[in-house]
């Protein structure tokens, strides 16, 4: 039914759009970024913040300000606007905001097996967890010994459960098993997000199938460079690739193969969308692949933004927020530590 959402979409979700674009306004802009890129201290930071959506979660912060605090301050305001929003929403678009959180459980039920692995204190890994990944039962993770324990003592009851069926070995829970956990969990959720959105169909599903596959492409990416000179086999690797995107199928062959990061860009270049982003980079450097994809990614959703009566825009101002709390960490922590030279390696302007 592509072309006839406008006809039912603000029923239901007409206000909840409107919400989310006024959201996007309040996003900071390359003049913000180039303001505090000039603070000479944390407090400056602050106080150029103040003018913004984040004023009030920080004005009663007292000094010395801390990069910790302002980072948590500032994911405080992301996590307001998503319950805001996932209160007055109903269904498919509750399901689909559901699904913007399972990426963030993920990341924190691999944060405390591998803090615990390493005896870390189980409170001090909580209060690092992202607030958006939380669930009930997620204290009792330290218990577990394997996937198989980790599943029966916790996730069963978690919307997680689903993607745990092939992570389910009694291997003893190592550095390398909790990677290959993360990434086989990741994989089968960007491929069932991916389903549920080509279900509900229209511009939602056209825009959604795009961000998702750059995104599963990204990471294979990521496995095929992180993953060279480690004991993991082809075959592991291939496994890990999500079964969908730009470079599925025969992409995933030749990545799959790769021995180092130039037989990777010999790879990507192949593909139009890819070979801009791999141009950027000289031969055998990868530190700034990073930033490029994460460039490639806020140029993609902020282009969800210029069609209207779809989701993706929901999908999208998360992202792009999370991507703002990035580079605002980032920042305060070159001014802090007296690196301002540096300040513009990592920081990926929006508007």
């Amino acid at each position: 039914m592509y072309g006839f959402e406008a006809l039912t979409f603000n029923i239901h979700s007409g206000y909840l759009e409107a919400i989310v674009r006024g959201h996007r306004a309040g996003l900071l802009t390359t003049a913000d970024y180039n303001n505090l890129c000039q603070c000479e201290n944390l407090d400056d930071i602050k106080m150029h913040l103040s003018a913004t959506k984040y004023g009030s979660y920080l004005q009663n912060e007292p000094s010395p300000l801390h990069t910790t605090t302002i980072v948590e301050k500032c994911t405080l305001k992301l996590v307001d606007d998503y319950k805001h929003m996932i209160c007055q929403a109903t269904e498919p678009m509750s399901t689909f905001l559901e699904y913007i959180r399972y990426g963030h459980m993920i990341d924190n039920v691999v944060l405390i097996v591998t803090g615990t692995l390493h005896e870390r204190d189980v409170q001090e890994l909580i209060e690092k967890c992202h607030p958006l990944g939380m669930f009930d039962s997620i204290a009792t993770l330290a218990v577990a010994q394997n996937m198989r324990e980790l599943y029966r003592l916790v996730l069963v009851d978690t919307p997680l459960a689903p993607y745990f069926s092939e992570c389910l070995t009694s291997e003893d829970l190592d550095d390398m098993n909790i990677e290959i956990m993360r990434n086989t969990l990741y994989k089968a959720y960007l491929e069932d997000f991916y389903k549920f959105c080509q279900k509900l169909g229209g511009a939602t599903a056209e825009i959604m199938s795009d961000l998702l596959a750059f995104e599963a492409d990204r990471r294979a990416v990521n496995i095929t460079i992180n993953s060279i000179g480690t004991e993991l086999t082809r075959e592991d690797r291939k496994k890990l690739y999500s079964n969908f995107g730009l470079l599925y199928p025969y992409g995933h062959e030749e990545l799959a193969i790769c021995e180092d990061i130039d037989q990777v860009r010999g790879v990507m270049e192949k593909y139009p969308p890819y070979q801009a982003i791999f141009s950027k980079m000289s031969y055998g450097e990868s530190q700034m692949l990073d930033k490029a994809f994460y460039e490639e990614e806020v140029r993609r959703l902020c282009l969800a933004f210029e069609q209207q009566f779809h989701y993706a825009v929901f999908f999208a101002y998360m992202r792009l927020r999370e991507q703002e709390i990035r580079n605002l960490m980032w920042i305060s922590e070159c001014v802090a530590q007296n690196q301002k030279s540096r300040i513009h390696d990592s920081v990926v302007y929006m508007f």
